[in-house]
């Protein structure tokens, strides 16, 4: 085990388009597991640009990370809803919407619910 790895999201081990061109998400592969960032483009909208790719009605990840830039609504399929800001730790179930609120790009880290997200169940 090396004692320092440091890496950068712009030579990502593999790197996802969202449909529609409404941006991408990045993963890098370290020996502890992996870290996502996704860059979503105004107008992202998960059931848009994300579902197609999914197949699924909801996303279904667990989330865990932080906003870097940009806002985003998250609404749970329960109805319970929450803007994310930048500067601010997030971690959401499974089963959930979210967009793009606004005109700015949207930059967010994942620990926990990049691995799969924005893979095709066949990939």
């Amino acid at each position: 085990m090396t004692g320092i790895v440091s890496r950068s999201f712009d030579s990502a081990d593999e790197t996802r388009p969202f449909e529609g061109g409404k941006g991408r998400m990045d993963l890098l592969n370290v020996e502890t597991g992996a870290v996502g960032r996704a860059v979503f483009e105004p107008g992202w909208k998960w059931s848009e640009h994300v579902k197609p790719i999914a197949g699924t009605d909801s996303c279904q990840a667990h989330h865990v990370g932080y906003m870097v830039s940009g806002r985003m609504q998250v609404v749970m399929n329960d109805g319970e809803s929450a803007e994310l800001a930048p500067g601010e730790f997030y971690e959401i179930q499974p089963g959930h919407n979210a967009w793009v609120v606004g005109d700015e790009r949207c930059v967010a880290l994942d620990w926990v619910g990049f691995v799969d997200y924005a893979k095709s169940p066949d990939a």
